[in-house]
């Protein structure tokens, strides 16, 4: 099962088993990882599971659609161009090792 790493609010990281086709933010979520809201559940309404893709990987996630672009506005944390809804990435082999840093705030 392909894993990525977790970067909490705190700084603490956490490296995470993911199902392949699970979203970032049902693994999230899952195994207990600090900073992720996710008050909708998943359906790309609330953008509190905004998270920063980070490092050589980043270039491996597919770009935000217009829904996820235009939630993307509604950050509670500073919205940067890698910023991304964790519920909105899915995982695939491709996405082993994938950083991602969670925004300090989600509301």
């Amino acid at each position: 099962m392909p894993n990525i790493t977790f970067i909490e609010p705190s700084g603490d990281e956490r490296v995470v088993d993911v199902p392949v086709g699970w979203s970032l933010m049902q693994a999230a979520t899952s195994q207990g990882v600090e900073g992720i809201d996710a008050e909708c559940g998943g359906s790309c309404a609330c953008a509190t599971c905004h998270c920063y893709v980070e490092g050589e990987l980043a270039a491996r996630v597919p770009a935000p659609g217009a829904g996820e672009s235009s939630m993307l506005d509604s950050v509670a944390a500073e919205r940067r161009p890698n910023s991304r809804l964790s519920c909105q990435i899915k995982m695939t082999p491709e996405l082993e090792g994938l950083v991602l840093r969670i925004a300090a705030t989600q509301t």
